[in-house]
């Protein structure tokens, strides 16, 4: 079936990726008509890969991944409609390039947006549970249709503006090969930005979008954060989400390496953000 090629454009932002990228482009390569990657200045091998697959290299400083996919949508010469975005650690599953290849050009004109779901690797293991599996992410979508929220912390917003989506049956697969120090300093990194962003948006009494339970998944998870999550006193509700995931959402069965995941990011992120946001408040100058 790789013998097909669909016009879809995929797009990969990169930075020091050089130990994950070539299993994205490689999942692409061959039935995808277009590859672009928007590179923040990577000094490792990254774009010496890259160049093996294509030759549509970009360069942007990075801000958030909303200002980098916005950026990217508006200026890069696009060939095609419909465009896939992954991240450099993501690629593509077998039965989702077939899936595609299956039914892509007979999707209704009316969908602007296709859903897909994430498989999230962990020290080498699938965390299927704690609610981690399936996440419905929107990553496929027609130029113009669809707008990313610059959001500066870990979650990635995006709005559909015209059209309806659908949801497909298979999964990409987010597996980073680099180290726990590279996901703690990760994380921090994404930690300081979403306080960052927090503290703006207290300053200017800017109240946030609400969203809705019943909506999509980006809508579901914002009502849930924002009525449910930001209710509860600050630090308490790193305990309460981490005991909500790991013992009613069962992730306990994900072993070691589960264990280590849904402490890391089910409470020590989400704790170390409030530790921040207590922190800048409360700074004796």
């Amino acid at each position: 079936m790789t013998e097909q090629t669909l016009p879809l454009s995929v797009l990969f932002l990169t930075y020091n990726e050089e130990a994950n990228i070539e299993a994205g482009l490689r999942s692409v390569q061959g039935w995808a008509n277009e590859i672009l990657v928007v590179d923040s200045g990577s000094t490792d091998g990254t774009l010496d890969i890259v160049r093996r697959y294509t030759s549509k290299v970009y360069h942007h400083p990075f801000e958030s991944w909303g200002q980098q996919v916005n950026w990217a949508l508006a200026n890069l010469p696009f060939q095609n409609e419909w465009v896939f975005r992954l991240d450099a650690d993501e690629f593509v599953t077998p039965e989702l390039r077939d899936e595609l290849l299956t039914i892509f050009t007979q999707v209704s004109p009316h969908v602007t947006a296709l859903y897909v779901k994430r498989r999230v690797f962990f020290m080498g293991r699938w965390i299927r549970h704690g609610g981690f599996y399936p996440a419905w992410l929107l990553r496929l979508f027609k130029r113009g249709k669809v707008l990313f929220e610059q959001h500066l912390g870990e979650a990635e917003h995006a709005l559909i503006l015209d059209g309806i989506p659908e949801y497909l049956r298979h999964d990409i697969v987010d597996w980073n090969r680099k180290d726990l120090r590279f996901w703690t300093l990760k994380h921090e990194n994404y930690a300081q930005r979403e306080v960052q962003s927090l503290l703006n948006e207290i300053e200017a009494e800017r109240i946030e979008a609400q969203g809705h339970l019943f909506g999509s998944p980006e809508l579901r998870k914002r009502w849930l954060k924002t009525n449910i999550y930001s209710r509860v006193p600050p630090f308490s509700r790193a305990f309460l989400y981490f005991f909500y995931r790991y013992f009613l959402r069962l992730g306990f069965l994900d072993g070691t390496e589960g264990f280590i995941f849904h402490v890391l990011q089910g409470f020590w992120y989400r704790f170390y953000v409030d530790a921040k946001i207590w922190e800048a408040t409360h700074r004796r100058t």
